[in-house]
């Protein structure tokens, strides 16, 4: 088989597609043949070396794919042979024609729900799930402002705060992501690029405030976000480029909190409640992931330029494989 392989880190070119041995599970494992992997910021991180977690090299990177289960390993009763599923997380990686899981890791993908769609759930959608509720708290009734909702995260959080009957307002960068935000259940989009955008959304709430704030980029955005909060408000820090300062009084007038989150600190019992809510929203039709750039396996050092800029994401970037 064919996978991307690292042999040493650095930029986007030492992405190198090889051949490499076919796949076989052991004890509890599953051999997934891929159709579409889902590229994730973090992915890109651990490539420079300069990240907290750095792998043995060399190593193929992902941890998002769909497609089919080519074999099971002893003692794997949850999917079989020919099932549709998605992964979230591998033992080999997933920038491959096939990838190695533990059966934990394998969730049946409805038919309902594309190979691409199903490489956008493990990361972008688990990550929209635990900041909304897991970690966020989110209700139904509450005001939640999504900084960034236009991407692969953000439009997952659009859609499970809108299912959850939280009102939803999510700030974009162009008029087509804006068009997108509220496409995707938003009841306001707000343009956060714009002179004055910070008093704009503060208006859309009547000057009470967020109860609520999903971040996507702290380092620009967390002293305007605990300036934007209610009584009582939260800020869950998704994602984060660099150093910031606050004010620490903006959050004891407010009782207010800075929470951080990462998927990798999920608690087992907290990743079943996660994909349980996943695989029933895809069913029911309430998620429906928004796939934005389609690049081809072999062109993964394409995809690794593309999802480091800034602004401008439409929807989720996955590789797609023959």
């Amino acid at each position: 088989m064919k996978a991307i392989r690292v042999h040493e880190f650095g930029g986007p070119e030492v992405l190198k597609l090889e051949d490499v041995p076919d796949l076989e599970p052991g004890k509890g494992q599953v051999v997934v043949e891929v159709r579409a992997v889902g590229v994730n910021p973090v992915e890109a991180y651990v490539r420079t070396g300069t990240y907290a977690m750095k792998p043995t090299l060399p190593y193929t990177p992902g941890n998002d794919a769909a497609g089919i289960v080519k074999s099971v390993g002893e003692g794997v009763t949850r999917v079989k042979p020919g099932d549709r599923v998605y992964a979230s997380g591998s033992l080999t990686g997933t920038y491959a024609e096939q990838t190695l899981c533990n059966e934990s890791q394998v969730h049946l993908l409805p038919h309902n729900a594309t190979f691409e769609q199903g490489a956008a759930l493990g990361t972008p959608y688990a990550t929209a799930y635990r900041a909304l509720f897991q970690r966020g708290g989110g209700k139904k009734g509450e005001e939640v402002l999504i900084q960034g909702a236009s991407g692969g995260v953000g439009t997952a959080a659009v859609q499970l705060a809108h299912a959850a009957g939280m009102l939803v307002t999510g700030t974009a960068g162009t008029d087509a992501g804006m068009k997108l935000v509220t496409e995707q259940g938003a009841n306001h989009a707000v343009n956060h690029g714009s002179a004055g955008y910070l008093g704009e959304l503060m208006q859309l709430t009547g000057g009470r405030g967020f109860d609520l704030i999903i971040e996507m980029l702290a380092n620009k955005n967390l002293q305007n976000d605990l300036g934007l909060l209610a009584k009582k408000g939260r800020v869950v820090v998704v994602g984060n480029r660099g150093t910031i300062e606050i004010n620490p009084r903006d959050t004891m007038t407010r009782e207010a909190d800075i929470r951080g989150m990462t998927l990798f600190a999920a608690s087992e019992a907290e990743l079943r409640e996660i994909h349980a809510a996943l695989g029933a929203g895809l069913t029911n039709g309430t998620l429906h992931p928004v796939i934005g750039t389609k690049i081809p396996l072999a062109e993964a050092s394409r995809a690794h330029e593309e999802i480091m800029k800034h602004s401008g994401a439409l929807g989720k970037m996955v590789l797609t494989v023959a």
